[in-house]
């Protein structure tokens, strides 16, 4: 591993994102909007608004890194663009934490936008600090990121690659608890529910929303979402391959 190799391919990618306005736009822009929606939506319903918005802005992340980072690993493979690494000294693990610090950048930026116009704009409240709810958020849109990656090895073309967002993100949307609490779903959605890391995330943030002190369910909850985004990132490493789709 060499942190010059990593640091220039992180550097490529971020150069790359900035470039493409509309990739901007869904990073930065496009949650502001669905947040301000939402404020709006339940305008006379300020508490409905805080419980929903919180869960929220770790969903909008998730959702949108996921997108972004496997079509772009997607034009990666399908370019020739990672063939020709691989067929340089570069190893593997610096053009993965160089895809994964580059996005972190983004899913960093991105939440600090989200997080700063919820809370100083549009009056979300939490009983927790809002830091808190940063960090938590940041973890979430890295795990989106690290699924991302995993799954455009398993794409051929920018269409599947989308396709895999049904597939892999709304099942979490339906079971995080954000409709109807875990506790009280039927025992196998349930059990699906309790290996699905949105569910953490979303149990986390409302964790901060409750308690004015972080919690040890909160960390362990964080904890989780830091792992499966070690573990979705080992399994895209294992995926990049000298021979693209």
């Amino acid at each position: 591993m060499s942190v010059q190799v990593t640091l220039a391919t992180a550097a490529r990618i971020l150069r790359q994102l900035r470039h493409d306005r509309r990739t901007v736009a869904l990073i930065l822009v496009v949650p502001t909007l669905l947040l301000t929606l939402l404020r709006f939506m339940f305008d006379a319903q300020p508490a409905t608004f805080d419980r929903i918005a919180l869960v929220m802005l770790g969903v909008f992340p998730f959702t949108m890194m996921f997108l972004l980072t496997s079509v772009a690993m997607l034009r990666e493979r399908t370019s020739g663009t990672l063939e020709r690494l691989l067929t340089t000294p570069i190893g593997k693990l610096d053009i993965l934490l160089g895809y994964g610090l580059a996005f972190a950048v983004a899913a960093a930026l991105q939440a600090a936008v989200a997080s700063a116009l919820a809370f100083w704009l549009l009056g979300l409240d939490t009983t927790g600090n809002p830091w808190l709810v940063g960090v938590i958020v940041v973890g979430n849109a890295v795990l989106g990121m690290a699924l991302g990656l995993f799954v455009s090895a398993f794409a051929r073309s920018e269409f599947q690659a989308v396709q895999f967002m049904p597939a892999v993100v709304l099942p979490q949307v339906l079971l995080c608890g954000l409709f109807v609490p875990r506790e009280q779903m039927v025992g196998w959605l349930q059990a699906i529910s309790d290996v699905l890391p949105m569910s953490y995330a979303v149990e986390a943030l409302t964790e901060v929303g409750a308690n004015a002190a972080a919690t040890s369910l909160m960390w362990r909850d964080l904890a989780i979402i830091v792992a499966a985004a070690v573990i979705a990132l080992m399994l895209g490493a294992a995926t990049l391959r000298r021979r693209s789709p």
